[in-house]
Formats: structure tokens, sequence, C-alpha cells
């Protein structure tokens, strides 16, 4: 994590009142009849329902998709001489340690930016442990220079278990309710490792990908295991572990030999398509690639074989959101976001849904 000299462009006021504040089948609507909000370069802005998306999509064409499943990462802690606080387990690191955020009880709406190195985390009333040891990646990484959002942390007992048995989704204060893990997968996921939902491949449904198949679209996965989705303004994402097929290297590559369109289903998506890129030039090609990136993707760094992006609707100044003026453009994102609040659309997790095709 970084932070970001660039940001974004894309101006516009969404109300609280249009943050999503419940999974679409909790409101009465089918997982795959959230909005559609179709920003294409050549035909100017459509509204239409996910379940429409293969009408816009050509034979040939690739959807990309991120199998990862979302685990049980926040769970309820207590820290000495504070109280309660919320944990979201960001990522486990390679050496056993973790990457970890401190953030208000209860329902984990700001981040806690004053604790400590040494500072020691009652989890799930004590059935584990985590002592704060530096701030991730170094101190002083906020935007705001004020305290740290992450910590390196080392757990005592398996956390992970502890995870599994008494931890829940993330969530955030916009929410109406907690909601089962099961409402945080998407059709695709079936690796477990990310903290928070690719929350892009969630109105797919098994039907939708059937007949994108049959009208000759080609739907490739590939994994990338988010981290928390919290940051702040000027904030970029933390490094994130990530693989890319050989298969699914040979397919985007073949796709784009023969003229069709890679869209991603997601900046998760982007961000490891993007990691497995060979050659910057015009022959960039699709390698198999797996490990941990720090590749973000932005106007100045822009992507190399991702034409075209599906994906839910940003918060402004969010790194995600320069990815998206990557992949898009900055005029024709500016035009997608302001007809997006124009027409109510609702954001974040279980919001509505953006085609951005440039």
């Amino acid at each position: 994590m970084t932070l970001l000299d660039e940001r974004p462009t894309t101006t516009f006021t969404a109300p609280r009142s249009a943050f999503a504040p419940a999974p679409a089948e909790r409101r009465g609507v089918a997982r795959d009849r959230v909005r559609l909000l179709v920003a294409d370069g050549a035909h100017g802005l459509t509204h239409a329902r996910f379940a429409h998306l293969v009408e816009h999509l050509r034979p040939g064409d690739a959807v990309v998709v991120n199998d990862s499943a979302t685990v049980a990462a926040q769970l309820d802690a207590h820290l000495a001489g504070r109280g309660p606080v919320v944990v979201h387990l960001a990522t486990p690191l390679p050496d056993g340690s973790w990457v970890v955020e401190v953030r208000r009880a209860p329902d984990a709406d700001r981040a806690v930016l004053d604790a400590s190195p040494g500072d020691v985390l009652e989890i799930a009333a004590g059935r584990a442990r985590v002592r704060l040891v530096a701030p991730y990646p170094e101190p002083g990484s906020s935007p705001t220079g004020a305290g740290n959002r992450l910590w390196h942390a080392e757990p005592e007992g398996d956390l992970s278990a502890t995870a599994r048995r008494y931890g829940r989704p993330i969530s955030y204060g916009y929410l109406a309710d907690r909601f089962p893990l099961t409402e945080y997968q998407t059709v695709f996921g079936h690796r477990p490792g990310s903290a928070e939902m690719p929350s892009a491949g969630r109105p797919f449904t098994a039907d939708l990908v059937t007949r994108l198949v049959a009208n000759g679209v080609v739907v490739a996965p590939v994994t990338l295991h988010t981290g928390v989705s919290s940051q702040e303004a000027g904030e970029a994402p933390q490094p994130e572990r990530f693989e890319v097929s050989a298969a699914t290297a040979a397919t985007v590559n073949a796709v784009r030999a023969g003229g069709g369109r890679v869209v991603a289903v997601g900046t998760t998506v982007t961000r490891a398509l993007e990691s497995a890129v060979e050659d910057d030039g015009p022959g960039a090609r699709v390698v198999a690639a797996r490990g941990w990136t720090s590749r973000v993707v932005t106007p100045e760094d822009p992507p190399r074989v991702v034409d075209g992006l599906i994906t839910g609707w940003h918060d402004p100044e969010a790194s995600h959101l320069l990815l998206v003026e990557a992949v898009a453009g900055r005029e024709l994102t500016q035009r997608a976001y302001a007809a997006a609040v124009d027409a109510h659309y609702l954001w974040h997790e279980f919001g509505d849904s953006a085609l951005l095709l440039p």
C-alpha cells in the first residue's frame, strides 16, 4: 500500500440514500435483475437490467471473472485501554502473520487510527489474540498523516479457525443488517480467500452464464483474493494474492488475436490480468502468473489487455475509480457516473452495475 500521486477527475455526489442497504434478493430483486448502465463509447448510454448483459456483448468477446470466494473476515474484539472494536482480517502473509485493520464498534463505520505497536486485541471473547507489531506497510501510510489504518500483526492461536467459527463477512455501517456469508458469494467463487466479496461478479447467475456462452462469449476465470476495500482517498490498494492460469492466458490471447474484446468483471480481475502481461508494447500478451501483485492501474499507467469493464459504483477519489477511468477513459466515466447519480442507481457491494465499453 502506497500513496497515489494521481487522483480521479470524475466528480459526483452519491447521497447516502443511494447506498444499497441489503442484497438484491432481500429487496425483492433477483440477482441478475439489478440495474445495468451500459456506457458505450460508440453508442452512448443505455439503461438496462443485468440479465440483458448478453445483448451488449459480441460473439468472440471474453468475459473474465474472479473465482475467489469470500471468507468470514470481520470479528469482534477488545482493544486494551479502548474497549470494544471490530477487526478486519485483510490478508494472511507467508510468514504466518497477518495484515489487519482496526475499526470502531459496533458497525465498523470508521477506522481506528490511534492504535500503537504492542497493542493487543482479544478476539472473539479471548479465543484468539493479535498483537499489533508495526504499521503496514510502513508508518505514515495514511494519506491524512493522522495515524495508521492497516497493521502488521502477530496472532496467538489459529486466527483462520477462529474466523471460520466466530467471524462474519466484512460489512459497514450503511447496511441495514448483518447478512450470512452465503449472500457474499458469487456464482464463480470456489477458492476461499477474499476478505471482501469480489462484488462485480455478484449479479451473474448460472442461467446468464449459459446464455453468454451460447451466444459465443467466452467466460474465463482468474483468481485474486481481495484485501479490505476501505481505502482512504489517495491510498493505493494493498498487495494482493493472484493467479492467472495458462489456460486463461491462452484464451485471452486468442480472443485478442481474433478481434474480440476482453471484458474484466471487476477491478480485481483487471488487476490480476494486468499483472500477468509479458510485454508493454503492441505485442502485449498474457502469460501464466501467480504470487503477489502491487500493480495499480491508473490513467498514467493504463491497462494493456483489458478492453472493457463490468463493475459496481465506487466512491469519489477511491483508487478503484482511477482504474475505471484508466479502462473507460475519463470522459466516458464522468458521463456514466453523472447518469447513475441522476437515475438513482445504488452504490456499493449489493448495488447496481455498469458495463463500460470505451
